[in-house]
């Protein structure tokens, strides 16, 4: 496992919508990395596009600060239906280093990707799970969190993000 570098907000990769993943020894080696490249930079996500990787696959292990570490790797993932309610909370984002703005998310969604090995995959998220997943898809999107703020909030954001 490798630890690979986080790409940083404005690069114009982070912009741009993903191509599907295609299983195999690659992607199993990519998610691995990953894997590795979270862990080490002690984030709760994170997607291809962030370390240059242009497929729709993203890893996560939320509770990995408080309980064992439980990762997830998750194939072209797509959110089948989400809660109309909305809370708001702060949200990190790796390629945006210090700026923790807040962002409204739905607090559960339903899920379905491809396992690492082909295998479809469904299951419904809640909590701190639902909104990291949506934050990951954002970056298969090309969507950032400054992407869902108000200028205000986005100024703000972009005064609190490390250099």
């Amino acid at each position: 496992m490798a630890v690979l570098p986080i790409l940083r907000w404005p690069d114009p990769r982070l912009s741009q919508a993903c191509a599907p993943a295609e299983p195999g020894p690659a992607l199993e080696a990519l998610a691995s990395d990953m894997l590795a490249t979270m862990y080490h930079a002690e984030g709760r996500g994170l997607a291809a596009p962030q370390v240059g990787h242009m497929v729709r696959l993203f890893v996560m292990d939320t509770l990995w600060k408080e309980a064992p570490a439980a990762p997830q790797v998750f194939v072209n993932p797509e959110i089948l239906w989400m809660a109309e309610e909305r809370v708001e909370g702060p949200e990190g984002c790796l390629s945006i280093p210090g700026a923790r703005p807040l962002v409204a998310r739905a607090p559960e969604i339903r899920l379905r990707w491809t396992s690492l090995f082909g295998a479809e995959q469904e299951a419904l998220l809640t909590g701190i799970d639902a909104i990291c997943a949506q934050h990951e898809i954002d970056h298969l999107d090309g969507i950032v969190t400054l992407d869902r703020l108000s200028p205000a909030a986005r100024d703000e954001a972009l005064r609190e993000m490390e250099t």
